[in-house]
């Protein structure tokens, strides 16, 4: 009967830590969402934002959409000139 009892204690023990690393990953990705934000509103372009985050440019674009962020407006390029 012991080693049942040290079966179940492994079980309560991982799942303890699995719940503890679910609670991180939750709060590391809400500081995230938070300076992702952040950075948008301040106007930084979603495409330097995405080189610094697990997020693509488009997923970024979303974000800002749904935080009530407006699309940033696009600059001209000045004209090539030839060689």
């Amino acid at each position: 009967m012991a080693a049942m009892d040290d079966e179940l204690e492994t079980v309560t023990q991982t799942g303890r830590r699995w719940r503890s690393a679910d609670k991180a990953r939750d709060k590391a990705r809400a500081e995230h969402f938070g300076a992702v934000i952040a950075a948008l509103r301040a106007g930084q372009p979603p495409t330097e934002i995405a080189e610094r985050s697990p997020f693509t440019a488009a997923h970024l674009r979303k974000i800002a959409r749904d935080a009530g962020i407006p699309a940033a407006t696009r600059q001209k390029r000045p004209p090539r000139r030839e060689s």
